[in-house]
């Protein structure tokens, strides 16, 4: 059947800048080659959507309302319900949905999953809706369809990535720029093989107790915090706020070290990140800090924790010619100690959301 529209949103990769998002912090994403295609073949009465992986998702209403429905099918509904709060069109249609982002590897497949829908309903229904102020909507919509308290990284990754450059973007402002990745830079993601899930409580209780920490420092966003200010707070608190305010810094000095082409400190950068991760926010698993080890044995400039963490997949800073070599060489040594099946891939900065009419 052919598609009477096609949108494209692609998964992303955070190059520095984890946790920060939902405190009003820095990140620095690139949108990724690999992402979610929804091809429309109908303007229908209801949404019906079907998975090429996952089979039909159950119909619902074309603003989002009526009971919620089961499984995936969810981020739909509420990316309807979202949308139909700004003002689109009552519109159904009947669309297939296929996705290259492996699930629970830190890739956002939810966000492109649903930034897809939500351009797809967007162009049934000849309604508009600035890039960022769709990627809030989407952010909206995964915490009412699963109740994931996610900041706005991950949706504004995947509608605001260009070809060759990293986003820097102040996730309270959300004033951003360009930040070019030199080509020889490679982006190797390795996949524990261990899933994550950001909607989980272990996510929820750390933002849980960020927010608490920074209320106790009194402000309202990371940014406006340095690291005297964690004085005589409670152990916990101390450590969550120092990983937050020493990663706004690492991304602004690692934004600098890319554009400068100091891999080598960029990579360093990485490794400080992962620690703090590990240590202070307290989010890795022993999995996730030998895949860190096994890359930088291998010759990586450095590698981190991607994603929320509790599982998923590491990001190793590489040389364009060494990305295989490398893989190949911590596949091997995480086969041998831990009888697990790693799975690495390079990401490529690449080209944001859009859509395409037949």
């Amino acid at each position: 059947m052919t598609a009477i529209l096609t949108s494209w949103a692609p998964g992303r990769v955070n190059l520095i800048g984890e946790h920060t998002d939902y405190s009003g912090g820095l990140v620095l994403p690139v949108a990724i080659q690999l992402g979610v295609t929804v091809d429309v073949d109908a303007i229908a009465g209801s949404i019906a959507l079907r998975s090429t992986r996952l089979g039909p998702g159950e119909p619902f209403a074309p603003d989002g309302g009526g009971a919620p429905v089961a499984g995936w099918a969810s981020y739909g509904q509420a990316v309807a319900a979202e949308l139909a709060e700004l003002g689109r069109p009552s519109v159904g249609m009947t669309a297939r949905i296929d996705s290259t982002v492996p699930a629970g590897a830190g890739l956002s497949s939810s966000a492109a999953l649903e930034v897809a829908i939500a351009l797809a309903l967007c162009a049934v229904a000849e309604f508009e809706v600035e890039p960022l102020e769709l990627a809030l909507a989407c952010q909206r919509a995964e915490l009412r369809a699963v109740g994931k308290p996610c900041g706005i990284l991950d949706q504004a990754a995947s509608v605001l990535g260009r070809p060759g450059v990293a986003i820097l973007l102040d996730c309270a402002t959300l004033e951003h720029r360009d930040v070019h990745v030199p080509d020889e830079a490679a982006l190797l993601v390795v996949d524990s093989g261990i899933g994550h899930d950001d909607a989980g409580p272990a996510y929820a209780q750390r933002r849980q107790e960020l927010e608490h920490a920074m209320a106790l420092a009194g402000a309202t966003r990371s940014t406006e915090l340095d690291l005297e200010r964690l004085d005589g707070l409670d152990d916990v608190s101390a450590r969550r706020l120092r990983h937050v305010v020493s990663e706004n810094r690492r991304v602004l000095e690692f934004a600098a070290a890319i554009e400068e082409r100091d891999l080598a400190g960029a990579g360093r950068l990485l490794l400080a990140g992962h620690a703090s991760l590990r240590d202070d926010y307290e989010v890795s698993i022993p999995e996730l800090d030998l895949l860190v080890e096994l890359a930088d044995d291998a010759g990586a400039y450095g590698a981190r924790l991607l994603g929320g963490g509790f599982g998923g997949a590491i990001l190793a800073l590489v040389d364009t010619d060494r990305a295989e070599e490398i893989a190949t060489a911590v596949v091997e040594r995480y086969r041998d100690e831990t009888g697990g099946e790693a799975t690495p891939l390079t990401a490529h900065p690449s080209a944001g959301a859009s859509v395409r009419r037949a």
